[in-house]
Order: structure tokens, then C-alpha cells, then sequence
């Protein structure tokens, strides 16, 4: 089982950046796809960006042009790089991950963004 460990959450005024990290850890896989989810308050889930193995990225809308995800595949980890940040990016992000081999999608346990000035 794949194990995640996101860090680098916290509060941030407008316009400031973040940098999310999240680890995945464990023994014998392999990650297909690694991503970001957040979820606001009062709000479902919803997907902010996605990477591939082979470095092919998909981003929301309303994040194009802010948020840079990248990943190290043999260190099995995924950034997320946060820039000119607005009061509703405020969420919890989620890291997730897709192995190989293995049904249905691996959730960290959350980092908590907030933009406030």
C-alpha cells in the first residue's frame, strides 16, 4: 500500500505563492499518475492539476497560468507550485496518486492552503 505525506500548507496573502510537496511511500509499486485535489468548504472536491510518468500535465481552469505541478519519479514525489494565489484557492489540497496494479486512487491526508490578507 502507497502511503502520502503532503507538507507546505499555511497561510499566504493574496497574490503570494506556496509550494506544496507530498511524498508517496511503501514498498513494491509503481505511481502512474500523481495529482492535486482541494476541497473548500461547503464544496465538493475538485481536481487542480495532474501529472503523468511521462511529464504530461492537465490543469483546472481557474488554476492555468498559476500552478505548475512536477514530479521526481524515482524519488516517487510531486510538487505543486503555487503563484499569484486568490482567497478562493483557500482549500485543503489533497495529493493522489494512480499505481499500477492497484484499484482505485491513493489520498493523502490534506495540507490546509489559506489566502487571507
Amino acid at each position: 500500500q502507497v502511503q502520502l505525506v503532503e507538507s507546505g500548507g499555511g497561510l499566504v496573502q493574496p497574490g503570494g505563492s506556496l509550494r506544496l510537496s507530498c511524498a508517496a511511500s511503501g514498498s513494491g509499486f509503481r505511481i502512474s499518475v500523481m495529482g492535486w485535489y482541494r476541497q473548500a468548504p461547503g464544496k465538493q472536491r475538485e481536481l487542480v492539476a495532474i501529472i503523468t510518468s511521462g511529464g504530461s500535465t492537465a490543469y483546472a481552469d481557474s488554476v492555468k497560468g498559476r500552478f505548475t505541478i512536477s514530479r521526481d519519479n524515482a524519488n516517487n514525489m510531486v510538487w505543486l507550485e503555487m503563484n499569484s494565489l486568490k482567497p478562493e484557492d483557500t482549500a485543503v489540497y489533497y495529493c493522489v496518486t494512480i499505481t499500477y496494479g492497484v484499484i482505485g486512487p491513493n489520498w493523502g491526508q490534506g495540507t490546509q492552503v489559506t489566502v487571507s490578507s
